[in-house]
């Protein structure tokens, strides 16, 4: 039968990222939500520290950055590997706090794009690096395929110009993965993403946006013009390969959505936590062996959320699965990005109802958790784009047949 439980030698980091949360986070969390835009210092020492134990080898798959998947485990048989231990150990940091998690260096979402497309000469001259991913511009959002940023090849260079907007961690990242298109006339084939390092003379950051949640985290603007970037920057082949059309840069999506998803899975997770010990505290009890419709209304409501808590974790847990065993996973990384998003969203802002006077202010958490979660249904694809990539794979249609 299927074995849900941990994987053994996952435990140890799992365990690791929940301390962390619970002893790092969690008590800077409400400091930095009001403090926007300012640096939260104290993630350097906690960067030093996964470092320190990714040197000893002790971390495999700790954060975003870890998603690259290990080569030499080729030899037959099912593996669980980085993708998962990534997506497990992300969501315990965000069971302390999404906001802060987006914030630690070296662990941004350009990494997960250099993981998935970089060849080894790029994987090892930016490894370290902390990269931010710039692919929303003002005309778009999560149709990525009308990127209008352009990169034109000059010499060994390549000049970009464009806007980025709703960059995460784009101001404090050390580069910026940027989509770019080679040939706008030749549609998604030609877009690629470059990686820029911060202070690159053209690339500038315009602005730090306010935003609803993920306070912590820090969404730059950015401009470029005439900026100039090493060719050998394009991240894997610079072809244009019409048959092959979007798929290098749809690996990306393949990572990070699961990533994304743990997020949504965790911060809904730290809600359920807290709202069943208020629950406790006012007397109603949770009976996992009775039906819920002998229970009262808040037990049933709790015992409904965590059901639809159980099926995003799952689903996140086998599209990273699927990644760690070779198998395609772009169907199961947008089944579990659009249900934890959802789901991440209605049970936080549930789980503020259920906790009435205490959930609303900011005595505790839950308020700035059901704010922090709504991003999660949005970036990386919203809901609707996920439902559709679904969609697509389930039907058999390509993008211009079904829109």
């Amino acid at each position: 039968m299927i074995n849900l439980e941990t994987p053994k030698k996952i435990r140890p980091l799992v365990d690791q990222a929940h301390q962390v949360a619970m002893n790092m986070l969690r008590p800077i969390s409400r400091k930095y939500d009001q403090a926007e835009h300012e640096y939260p210092k104290e993630l350097d020492m906690l960067a030093a520290m996964i470092d320190g134990l990714a040197d000893s080898g002790a971390s495999e798959g700790a954060g975003a950055a870890g998603v690259r998947r290990d080569e030499k485990a080729v030899e037959k048989g099912n593996k669980n590997g980085a993708n998962l231990a990534s997506v497990l150990s992300v969501l315990e940091m965000c069971w302390g706090d999404v906001g802060l998690t987006l914030s630690m260096p070296r662990q941004g979402l350009g990494n997960s794009a250099i993981a998935s497309v970089a060849n080894d000469e790029q994987s090892e001259r930016f490894k370290g690096t902390w990269a931010a991913m710039a692919i929303t511009e003002p005309s778009f959002g999560s149709d990525s395929a009308a990127v209008s940023t352009t990169a034109v090849k000059d010499g060994d260079e390549y000049v970009i110009n464009g806007e980025k907007i709703y960059v995460t961690a784009g101001e404090r990242a050390d580069s910026v993965v940027v989509w770019a298109t080679l040939d706008k006339s030749l549609g998604r084939a030609a877009i690629k993403s470059f990686v820029v390092t911060k202070g690159t003379p053209g690339m500038r950051v315009e602005r730090l946006e306010h935003k609803l949640g993920i306070r912590a985290s820090d969404t730059a603007v950015i401009i470029f013009e005439d900026c100039r970037v090493p060719a050998a920057n394009l991240l894997g082949s610079p072809e244009i390969d019409t048959k092959v059309g979007f798929a290098g840069a749809m690996a990306t999506f393949d990572n990070t959505r699961p990533l994304v998803a743990a997020m949504a899975v965790g911060c809904a997770r730290a809600s359920l936590d807290l709202t069943r010990d208020v629950l406790a505290q006012a007397g109603i009890e949770i009976d996992y062996d009775k039906p819920a419709l002998t229970q009262s209304a808040a037990a049933a409501t709790f015992l409904q959320l965590e059901a639809d808590w159980e099926a995003a974790y799952l689903l996140t847990l086998q599209s990273a699965w699927m990644a760690d065993n070779r198998e395609p996973n772009s169907m199961e990384a947008s089944m579990a990005k659009a249900k934890a998003g959802r789901m991440g969203s209605d049970v936080t802002l549930r789980c503020v109802e259920l906790a009435g006077t205490l959930g609303y202010s900011e005595t505790d958490l839950l308020e700035k958790w059901g704010r922090d979660s709504k991003i999660l249904d949005i970036f990386e694809g919203t809901q609707q784009i996920q439902q559709l990539i679904v969609a697509r794979r389930i039907l058999g249609l390509t993008s211009a047949e079904l829109k």
